[in-house]
């Protein structure tokens, strides 16, 4: 009984981390809850440091040493998760501002792209055909790159396919306004 309590107190709720981090830094992002959702419903999230499957140390939604600092083995609170993650968006959005116009785009592309820089990193998406798309004004072509975006170790993976899907979903919201 206990270890099953143990692995519970482990996980901890995404929409949970989404509302604190837009209560205490929603004024310092510039990703949408929805945006938010997609990132945080993809990569879960845990209290306890953990290796994902690149062998990399992570805790929280996704972060790791080299995105959000120094990674203790112990159990974060929910607040200490959502700052972290803060800091990872931020990084994440700072690629989109400085390498996809990120300032001047729909919400919906800029949150589909800082999900995909999050995942994928800045240094791999920054001369992308996707941001090459996005600077070009070209945001349905852009959004359409994102299904391109599923493999890993040069394998197919079906929650990677997942979540591009939903990406281009968001990312064309705002288009079909128009």
């Amino acid at each position: 009984m206990m270890t099953g309590l143990k692995k519970l107190s482990a996980i901890c709720g995404v929409s949970s981390i989404i509302a604190i981090t837009l209560f205490y830094f929603g004024d310092e992002i510039k990703t949408s809850e929805k945006g938010l959702e997609i990132i945080g419903q993809a990569e879960g999230c845990r209290r306890e440091p953990y290796k994902c499957p690149a062998n990399v140390l992570t805790v929280g939604i996704g972060s790791t040493e080299q995105s959000g600092g120094k990674i203790e083995h112990r159990v974060y609170t929910d607040l200490e998760i959502a700052s972290r993650w803060k800091t990872d968006i931020k990084k994440a959005e700072q690629c989109v501002f400085q390498y996809a116009n990120g300032r001047n785009i729909p919400q919906s592309v800029f949150d589909a792209a800082v999900s995909l820089t999050f995942n994928a990193g800045c240094g791999t998406v920054k001369n992308s055909t996707m941001f090459r798309k996005i600077k070009a004004r070209d945001y349905l072509g852009a959004c359409n790159e994102l299904p391109r975006w599923v493999y890993a170790g040069g394998k197919k993976l079906p929650g990677l396919e997942i979540r591009r899907e939903k990406e281009k979903a968001l990312c064309l919201t705002s288009l079909k306004r128009g």
